[in-house]
C-alpha cells in the first residue's frame, strides 16, 4: 500500500481562519460549524475506512460519515476503484450515460413499488422537485411536513426543519418569503394528522433522523398511508438517510408501507453529490419531456457520481444489512450503559443500523432518559446543554461525532466489532468526565 499523502500545512486554526476569509462562517455548509458545540472545527485532509484524518495528522474514529453518504466507509477501494475509470472516460457530458441507467435499475429492482427514477444533484432537489410532481400531478397546492424533519433547503420546506436548521436555532430563514411557505403545514411527527381534499402530498422521514433519531410510533406510517389514500393526496417518503442504510430496500421494506414517491440521496453516490426521486411509472410520466411538469439539471446523473453509486449497491448484500444492523444494536445498548455509569443520562435508540445519541446532565430525582418520540421531546433534552461538552469530550479522545445535538451516529460497514469497543471506552471516560463538572 502507498504511503499516505503529506496533509496540507498548517493548523486546523490556520485553515479555519484562511477559510472565514473566503467562505461565509468558514464552511459550506452550516452543519459542519462548531457554532453550537463552540471552538474551532478540525479541517479534514484525508479518511480510510471508519478513520478520518485532520490538517494536524491526528485520527479521529468517525461516526459522521459525511453524514450517511458512506455505507462502506472512507475510501473504499471499490468505490475509488469506479470514480477513477469512469473519470478516465469523461466527468461530465449533458447527454445520456449507461451509468445512470444501470443504477436506476439497481434502485428500481431494490424498492418495491418503485418503477421510475429520476437523478438531481442533491437530496434537496429531491425533495422540491417530489413536491413539484406531487402539486402537478394532484392540481393541489397545499403540503404537510412534519416538525424536526429536514427536507433540504428549498423556501418552502424550510419551515420546522431539524439538522443544521434546528441546531442554529432557527424557525426557518431570513430571506423565505411568507408566499413560499403559505401552503406548508408543519405538524408534530408521530400524532395523527387530519387531512383535507386540499393537500397533494404529506412528506415525512419514515424514519426521522434530522432531529436527533426518533422512530416512528406503530401504526404512525400505516396512518399516513390511509390518510393520503382517503383524500387523493401523494405520501412522499424522504429516504435521503434512510435509503439503503435501512436496508436493500430502505424504510418500505422496513416498515411495509409503500409511498407514491420516494426521495434518495447519501448512498447512492457513494460520497459524491447525487439525488434521485421516484415512484410509480404512470406518477413519473407527469415529468417533462413525457409530461407537463418541468425538472432539469446539467449534471443529473453525473457518470461519477452513479458509478461510485452502483458500487456501493453491488458491495453490499442482505446479509451485510443484517450483520450491520445487530452490531449496531449491540453497541447502542453498551454506548447507553458506559454513559450512564459514567454520571449522564443517556439514552441511545436504534433503528436498523441508524442511532441516536441523547445525553443529559443527571439531577436528583431523575429517571432513565427515555427516547423522545417528536420534535418538542428532542429539543428538551437537548436544552441540557450535556451535548457539547460531551462532544468535545469525545473529541479530545479521538471520536468524532456531529457537531450538534439534532443528527445521527452512522456507524457503517467500516465500523467493526473493536473501532465500536474504541467508542465505547472513550464515551464512558468522556461522561465521567462531563458529569464531573455539571453547570452551577
Amino acid at each position: 500500500m502507498a504511503d499516505p499523502p503529506t496533509p496540507p500545512a498548517g493548523t486546523n486554526r490556520q485553515w479555519f481562519e484562511r477559510a472565514r476569509q473566503v467562505i461565509p462562517g468558514g464552511v459550506d455548509s452550516p452543519v459542519r460549524s462548531f457554532a453550537s458545540v463552540c471552538g474551532t472545527p478540525f479541517t479534514a485532509a484525508r479518511g480510510e475506512g471508519p478513520w478520518v484524518y485532520d490538517v494536524e495528522g491526528r485520527r479521529y474514529l468517525d461516526l459522521v460519515q459525511s453524514y450517511g453518504a458512506l455505507l462502506l466507509g472512507h475510501a473504499h477501494p471499490a468505490v475509488t476503484a469506479a470514480i477513477t475509470a469512469a473519470a478516465a472516460t469523461g466527468t461530465t457530458f449533458g447527454f445520456p450515460t449507461p451509468g445512470e441507467v444501470l443504477l436506476a435499475e439497481a434502485i428500481c429492482e431494490r424498492v418495491p413499488g418503485c418503477e421510475r427514477v429520476r437523478f438531481v444533484s442533491s437530496g434537496t432537489e429531491a425533495t422540491m422537485s417530489a413536491v413539484r410532481l406531487a402539486r402537478g400531478a394532484t392540481g393541489r397546492d397545499r403540503v404537510v411536513r412534519f416538525a424536526g424533519c429536514y427536507h433540504g433547503h428549498s423556501d418552502g420546506l424550510l419551515a420546522g426543519g431539524g439538522s443544521g436548521v434546528a441546531t442554529l436555532g432557527l424557525p426557518g430563514s431570513v430571506g423565505v418569503p411568507l408566499g413560499a411557505v403559505a401552503d406548508t403545514l408543519v405538524v408534530p411527527y408521530n400524532r395523527p394528522v387530519e387531512l383535507d381534499d386540499g393537500v397533494a402530498c404529506v412528506l415525512v422521514e419514515p424514519v426521522a433522523a434530522n432531529m436527533n433519531l426518533v422512530a416512528p410510533a406503530p401504526g404512525f406510517l400505516e396512518s399516513l398511508r390511509r390518510s393520503c389514500d382517503e383524500h387523493g393526496a401523494l405520501l412522499v417518503f424522504d429516504e435521503v438517510i434512510t435509503g439503503f442504510r435501512l436496508g436493500e430496500g430502505g424504510a418500505t421494506s422496513w416498515a411495509g408501507v409503500a409511498p407514491d414517491l420516494w426521495c434518495f440521496g447519501k448512498v447512492i453516490g457513494g460520497g459524491l453529490p447525487i439525488g434521485a426521486f421516484g415512484g410509480r411509472a404512470e406518477l413519473l410520466g407527469q415529468l417533462a419531456p413525457d409530461g407537463p411538469v418541468y425538472q432539469a439539471g446539467t449534471l443529473s446523473g453525473n457518470p461519477l457520481a452513479t458509478a461510485a453509486g452502483l458500487a456501493v449497491l453491488s458491495n453490499v448484500s442482505a446479509e451485510d444489512y443484517r450483520a450491520l444492523s445487530d452490531r449496531a444494536a449491540a453497541f447502542a445498548a453498551q454506548l447507553a450503559k458506559v454513559v450512564v455509569d459514567g454520571g449522564l443520562r443517556a439514552a441511545v435508540p436504534a433503528v436498523g443500523p441508524l442511532l441516536g445519541l441523547y445525553v443529559a446532565y443527571a439531577g436528583s430525582g431523575d429517571g432513565p432518559l427515555e427516547p423522545p418520540s417528536d420534535y418538542e421531546g428532542s429539543q428538551r433534552i437537548a436544552a441540557s446543554g450535556a451535548y457539547a461538552p460531551f462532544f468535545h469530550a469525545l473529541l479530545r479522545r479521538g471520536v468524532v461525532v456531529a457537531p450538534g445535538p439534532y443528527e445521527v451516529l452512522f456507524p457503517g460497514m467500516a465500523h467493526g466489532e473493536r473501532e465500536l469497543a474504541l467508542v465505547v471506552e472513550a464515551a464512558g471516560e468522556a461522561s465521567a468526565e462531563v458529569a464531573s463538572a455539571p453547570p452551577a
